[in-house]
């Protein structure tokens, strides 16, 4: 995409008076933008989204800023790849000024202690990628780096284009045929002016370059913690098609005495979800499939009916609550008063004494992530904290939701990654069990009927 300089000078981002801050107070010191570069189909918007979820779900504030979501405002809807012919004058003028109105944006929300801004566009020249270095680099001395998706592998990107197509804002009640044959015409445009990144030409940026999903990695002049964790987290990422299966183990002889926590075996309508489960699994014929389990019996005996290898993970067990496990909410109530109170009042971030957190959890998680986005299909079977905050990972939730997701025993969730988001499939299993979600009251501290006596269906895991 060229650069019509007229626009560029006359734009009020160039304009636009900087405040560099030295009170920040964020984790992140200094500002980071990071910026997609790469053809159209090439997984972009997939890896711009997936890290934006990542980086946020370990604390770190970050948003994307999609170029085509400000084309789409500005223009009318959607009519043919000429929009991106080189020559289409119109469109070009359009083109420049929505990429230079979403820079301004992504810049104004970081002076506004934003930590991390993703970027995404195709930026496939060196023209508008030294634009995007004098601006964020140069203007407002936010550090910067690139990522380049390339791909020259048939089948990748034909299931690119197969998302794309399906899913991209464009294509909405298009003709599906149609739909491709436009979407092709578009890439074959970018094609003629694509310009990757250069270690010659742009040898003064730091940027990566994931080759064909992840089959190689280039990595140039990274610095700091922040690009570490980029380049750690996309080298474990791939863009093939796959999904991740999450369930609760069964219904556990402290589910029905109404304790939290502990090691207990699985009630008999546990182990009738355990057989129910291996069948289930068998009749969904997933290709490769790889078993997860916590290290504690409950997990365990659930999936010991399945037929696929399976591993034990200590990661996986459920959050410890320390002086509470084993209790029910009530005697933590009468015991621990204010304790109680203090965990309604922050559950996130509420540690129990001698136990964990809701963070604390998300923290020894991060390894489990990094293994669940290297693999291809996988069945989790662990605890209801555990899952939260993995949904909470694939599902973009944020610290507040994580901890009251509702996360039912005897029930399969399916999570299938595409182009914009993650597809989310839920299966219930017609076994009766204890109902464990206990939502956020409204007056912190305050024990809601069903969970004030011992019976069949009154508690969670914590």
């Amino acid at each position: 995409m060229f650069v019509d300089w007229n626009i560029v000078n006359e734009h009020p981002l160039m304009k636009w008076s900087v405040n560099n801050k030295g009170d920040r107070k964020n984790f992140v010191n200094i500002p980071h933008v990071i910026v997609m570069v790469g053809l159209p189909a090439r997984g972009k918007t997939y890896i711009a989204r997936k890290l934006t979820r990542y980086l946020n779900w370990i604390g770190i504030s970050t948003k994307v800023f999609n170029v085509g979501e400000y084309r789409r405002q500005a223009t009318e809807a959607y009519k043919s790849h000429e929009f991106f012919n080189p020559h289409n004058k119109e469109a070009m003028a359009i083109r420049n000024k929505v990429a230079l109105d979403a820079l301004e944006d992504m810049c104004k929300w970081l002076e506004k202690n934003g930590e991390v801004a993703v970027y995404d566009a195709t930026n496939t020249t060196f023209e508008r990628r030294k634009l995007i270095y004098d601006i964020v680099h140069g203007k407002f001395g936010y550090k910067l780096f690139f990522v380049e998706s390339y791909c020259d592998e048939p089948s990748i990107i034909e299931a690119n284009i197969k998302e794309v197509k399906v899913h991209s804002p464009d294509y909405k009640g298009m003709n599906k045929d149609s739909a491709l044959v436009d979407f092709m015409q578009r890439i074959e445009h970018y094609k003629k002016s694509y310009q990757p990144l250069n270690e010659v030409y742009e040898k003064s940026y730091s940027f990566m370059q994931i080759y064909n999903a992840g089959q190689k990695v280039v990595v140039h002049r990274h610095e700091g913690h922040i690009q570490s964790r980029v380049v750690y987290y996309l080298m474990n990422i791939h863009i093939i098609p796959r999904s991740i299966y999450l369930t609760r183990h069964g219904e556990s002889i402290f589910n029905q005495q109404g304790k939290i926590g502990g090691d207990a075996d699985l009630s008999e309508r546990g182990w009738e979800y355990a057989d129910a489960l291996s069948k289930f699994i068998q009749e969904q014929n997933i290709n490769q499939l790889r078993v997860w389990t916590s290290q504690l019996k409950r997990t365990m005996q659930t999936a010991s009916g399945i037929d696929a290898p399976q591993e034990r993970w200590k990661a996986l067990n459920e959050i410890d609550a320390g002086i509470c496990e084993e209790m029910t909410y009530e005697e933590i109530k009468r015991k621990y008063p204010k304790e109680f109170v203090a965990r309604d009042q922050d559950k996130f971030h509420y540690r129990y004494p001698r136990g964990e957190s809701y963070e604390d959890v998300v923290a020894r998680l991060e390894p489990v992530i990094m293994e669940l986005e290297r693999q291809e299909n996988v069945l989790v079977v662990a605890h209801q904290a555990i899952l939260r905050c993995l949904l909470a990972y694939f599902l973009d939730k944020n610290a507040e939701e994580l901890p009251y997701l509702e996360v039912p025993l005897h029930t399969v969730f399916k999570l299938t990654p595409v182009a914009y988001g993650c597809d989310l499939e839920d299966f219930k299993v017609p076994i009766e069990a204890v109902d464990t979600h206990r939502p956020k009251p409204e007056i912190p501290g305050f024990l809601e009927e069903k969970f004030r006596f011992k019976s069949a269906n009154i508690i969670e895991d914590p």
